[in-house]
């Protein structure tokens, strides 16, 4: 799978539909990177008149979706799939990997009880190296789609945690581990000793001397700093 937005995401269009396509295979001679090129057979698929924050065009595609040049996604329903079992195994292998680093399998779930369905589509899915997607609406699985589109070519960084780079923001990360110190114990301890080199070298004693500091916090603190890694 892509590691990163850019293989999977793309930039904000306006809505809005155009009929045009050429080519066939899994991008069309005229692929235009703004719009989401959707399958043929897609016609008269209802999730389509819910993609409205970004423009998709009808194209000659082996997927149903091509969300981007790396990013490809196969759609189908719960209760079609209880139809015809055998239809998504059939897709995947049409599609086959081709020039994909994301394949996706987006499903709309609408049938009740579909446990069973579920697992055996996410593990068709997993072993075939595509990504299962569940939607509970119709509007959720356009979503899905827009949202694919949207970030195709943003940067992994979007989704990461933000690390705090201020010194007394990490000695909050750090010390509130231990139990029952909190934040304003943090910034006492920061403006009495200075630096978490200087609190960590601080004995049992100097510690209880914080306001906010009993003996058995005090304590607990420094044995947690000094505990063997």
């Amino acid at each position: 799978m892509s590691t990163s937005f850019g293989e999977a995401f793309g930039g904000m269009g306006g809505g809005g539909e155009s009929r045009s396509s050429s080519g066939s295979g899994f991008i069309s001679d005229g692929y235009d990177p703004n719009k989401i090129q959707v399958s043929k057979r897609q016609r008269g698929n209802p999730i389509l008149k819910h993609i409205l924050n970004v423009p998709w065009t009808y194209a000659n595609v082996k997927p149903d979706f091509v969300l981007g040049k790396t990013t490809c996604a196969l759609f189908l329903s719960v209760r079609y799939h209880l139809l015809h079992p055998k239809y998504l195994y059939s897709r995947i292998r049409e599609v086959g990997i081709g020039n994909f680093d994301l394949r996706i399998v987006l499903v709309l779930v609408d049938s009740p009880d579909c446990t069973d369905s579920i697992t055996s589509l996410t593990t068709l899915a997993a072993d075939n190296n595509f990504t299962t997607v569940l939607a509970w609406s119709e509007k959720e699985a356009a979503r899905y789609l827009e949202t694919y589109k949207a970030f195709e070519n943003k940067s992994a960084a979007l989704i990461k945690e933000k690390l705090e780079t201020e010194h007394l923001p990490r000695m909050v990360d750090v010390l509130t581990v231990t139990k029952s110190v909190n934040k304003r114990n943090v910034g006492t301890l920061a403006s009495t000793f200075g630096s978490f080199k200087s609190i960590a070298n601080a004995s049992v004693e100097a510690l209880c001397l914080c306001p906010g500091f009993g003996s058995q916090k005090a304590m607990r603190l420094h044995d947690v700093l000094h505990a063997p890694l």
